[in-house]
């Protein structure tokens, strides 16, 4: 099991179900508003696990490696997406399911997720693999799905700050005394605190 290969099969996931939108009659509003709100919940599902456990992996990979810079650069703007995405997914709930806005806010949504995807498939998970051996990748693989499992019911959507969740994160790595994250210390609240929340 590896995490690069976790994040990809959600991202497939998302990209399935947001072509399941987009064939469903607009009259079904039921089915729509099912769909939907599992999609919603997935993302954010999704994002919080990222930046719960892959990203710091991924700062402290980058550290270690002398590529700070870059991943750091990553990884703020992977946040910034993230939040991108929670707010276009928060302007959907302030459609009608079905109708002519709802159907572009979803569609602005998956525009917002699948350039995130695209990029975080190019930069951070390719960098990632480079970086980081197998058994590292397996056990946060172990952490990412359990704590997907844990809140498959979905978690709260909070904004946060890109460059504090990178210097919150960098502080912690600098701080635990072994000099390397374990998947326990990786249960770290929303670094930065939130800045908004949306929804």
């Amino acid at each position: 099991m590896d995490i690069t290969q976790l994040i990809l099969d959600d991202h497939h996931e998302q990209r399935r179900l947001f072509a399941i939108l987009e064939q469903i009659d607009r009259r079904e509003t039921g089915v729509l508003s099912a769909i939907w709100d599992r999609l919603a919940a997935f993302l954010e599902l999704h994002a919080q696990a990222e930046e719960e456990i892959f990203y710091p992996a991924l700062l402290q990979v980058g550290i270690a490696a002398r590529r700070a810079a870059g991943v750091e650069a990553e990884t703020i703007d992977a946040v910034h997406d993230h939040n991108e995405i929670r707010d276009a997914v928060a302007d959907v709930a302030r459609h009608r399911v079905g109708g002519d806005d709802w159907y572009t806010a979803v569609a602005a949504a998956n525009t917002a997720n699948s350039d995130h995807m695209a990029e975080e498939e190019r930069e951070g998970l390719t960098d990632f693999r480079r970086l980081a051996g197998l058994s590292h990748r397996h056990r946060l693989a172990v952490a990412f799905a359990a704590y997907e499992a844990r809140n498959y019911a979905g978690v709260r959507p909070v904004d946060k700050d890109p460059v504090g969740y990178v210097r919150t994160a960098e502080k912690e790595l600098r701080t635990t005394a072994s000099g390397s994250l374990s998947v326990g210390t990786l249960k770290r609240a929303r670094p930065g605190g939130p800045a908004a929340t949306a929804g």
